[in-house]
């Protein structure tokens, strides 16, 4: 029997991920230097990760897992398209947007699930993106 609540916060959640995937993909495609495109290529296995994982647990509270990254897959690739016309720099400034917004989404949204699916976020998903939103941070830094 699947608790509602947990599988549409999760499915939120997933959507995101998705998001970041297909908007990680994008910018790797546009990226030239090789250590740049190596250190997005680890936060896009970061995302790639968390899918599975969220694909996975929505599924076993009985769930139907998104499918889509919906309106934010929308919102990335308009992001990311003007990103891709202003160079690498304003990409990855667009790209640590984007993990600013996943963070702030789990951090947010931890409450609105229950039990294991709030253990499943809190201590798994959330240390995740910290890690991938600070890997980000680091790389925005050194291109300055």
């Amino acid at each position: 029997m699947a608790n509602t609540s947990d599988v549409e916060t999760l499915n939120s959640f997933l959507r995101g991920e998705i998001s970041a995937v297909e908007t990680y993909r994008q910018a790797i495609g546009h990226v030239s230097d090789e250590r740049i495109r190596s250190q997005l290529e680890d936060c896009l296995h970061d995302h790639e990760h968390r899918v599975e994982a969220i694909r996975e647990r929505v599924e076993k509270l009985g769930g139907k897992p998104a499918e889509g990254s919906g309106i934010w897959g929308t919102f990335a690739k308009l992001v990311q398209g003007g990103a891709d016309l202003l160079g690498e720099k304003t990409a990855i400034q667009a790209l640590e947007e984007g993990e600013d917004h996943g963070l702030a989404d789990y951090q947010r949204d931890m409450d609105k699930t229950h039990g294991e699916a709030r253990r499943f976020v809190r201590m798994e998903l959330l240390p995740s993106q910290k890690r991938t939103h600070e890997r980000l941070s680091r790389l925005k830094k050194t291109l300055h």
